[in-house]
């Protein structure tokens, strides 16, 4: 009996990760070359810039953005440029308040990532181009980054003593 309740207060404090929602929260799409009048010949050089945010809700419920900027260019001139801020809202339970921040920064924006790509997806062939499928994103090799740069940032603000 006592193995029982062990298993259940083991059971419960699992760490809990729900999506209660997701969303376009912004969304631009430029097409410049037609702007332009139309594509130069050449292959597309496509760069991807990804920036993360969390925000606190309510209890225990968090907004998680995942900001994405797409510039196609072919030598300087630009081809088009799509801008998304795809976000969900989660239920997150039973995870310690040291590991809260990587948990919302690396495994909620690696849920939203098929959606993101999607649409990205969809927009781009709808805005005359060949879809495009965005490779995987490593949230985990992200999160490292911005955690170098800030304490950089922080290291480079410190007063000499």
């Amino acid at each position: 009996m006592a193995e029982e309740s062990n298993t259940g207060a083991a059971q419960a404090a699992q760490p809990r990760l729900q999506v209660l929602n997701q969303y376009i929260r912004d969304l631009s799409f430029e097409n410049v070359a037609v702007q332009k009048g139309g594509p130069k010949e050449g292959k597309p050089e496509v760069t991807v810039q990804v920036a993360l945010d969390a925000n606190k809700k309510s209890d225990n419920v968090f907004e998680v953005v995942t900001k994405t900027k797409i510039e196609s260019k072919i030598a300087d001139d630009a081809i088009f440029i799509l801008e998304l801020e795809y976000a969900g809202q989660f239920r997150v339970e039973n995870v310690a308040e040291n590991q809260l921040h990587p948990f919302l920064l690396i495994e909620c924006p690696r849920m939203l990532f098929p959606f993101l790509r999607r649409i990205v997806s969809d927009v781009s062939r709808d805005g005359g181009f060949p879809p495009l499928n965005l490779e995987n994103i490593d949230f985990l090799a992200l999160y490292r980054q911005e955690i170098a740069r800030r304490q950089a940032a922080q290291k480079a603000e410190a007063p000499i003593s």
